[in-house]
């Protein structure tokens, strides 16, 4: 499997993020309010996957780069993020948002985002190349946490929104 090119500097990233926040955009400006809430094969709707993007960019704010308790950020007794049990977690997130209106979710998704690249910006790009994680041995840079919850998750779920799209 080929290594994963990691964005240079602050610019490079915030490129990489914006390009798939455009294509998901793009995605999402497509569907029809019945698309909007019409769930795939594994019960999703684009509507969840929206709600899904927004919840994960809070946690990698409030928890990978403040350093708050998982369980806190999500509001969740702590077992439940004990071992990070994704499927587990994604369901809770999902049940919590099911019944939200899409004109809310889409807001709070836009907000979210807004959030995220005003903090990304101040950020110092040195910060983001720390482990983040002290006691990881691969020490794992933080900005692998910021990928893995902006251009990269908004990839993973445009391409379920498309499925929907496209049907």
């Amino acid at each position: 499997m080929p290594e994963t090119v990691l964005p240079k500097s602050t610019a490079e990233l915030l490129n990489d993020i914006d390009h798939e926040w455009s294509a998901l955009m793009h995605v999402v400006g497509q569907l029809t309010p019945e698309q909007m809430i019409s769930p795939d094969a594994g019960g999703w709707s684009p509507k969840d996957n929206l709600a899904h993007l927004t919840e994960w960019m809070k946690i990698l704010m409030e928890h990978h780069m403040d350093k708050r308790p998982a369980y806190e950020v999500i509001g969740v007794p702590p077992e439940v993020t004990r071992d990070w049990d994704m499927d587990q977690m994604n369901r809770l997130l999902l049940v919590r948002n099911q019944r939200r209106p899409f004109e809310e979710v889409l807001e709070a998704l836009k907000r979210t985002y807004a959030e995220v690249i005003a903090r990304l910006k101040a950020v110092p790009f040195e910060d983001l190349l720390e482990p983040r994680y002290p006691d990881d041995p691969e020490k794992q840079p933080l900005l692998n946490w910021v990928l893995g919850n902006t251009s990269a998750h908004f990839s993973e779920h445009r391409l379920n929104i498309e499925k929907i799209l496209n049907k």
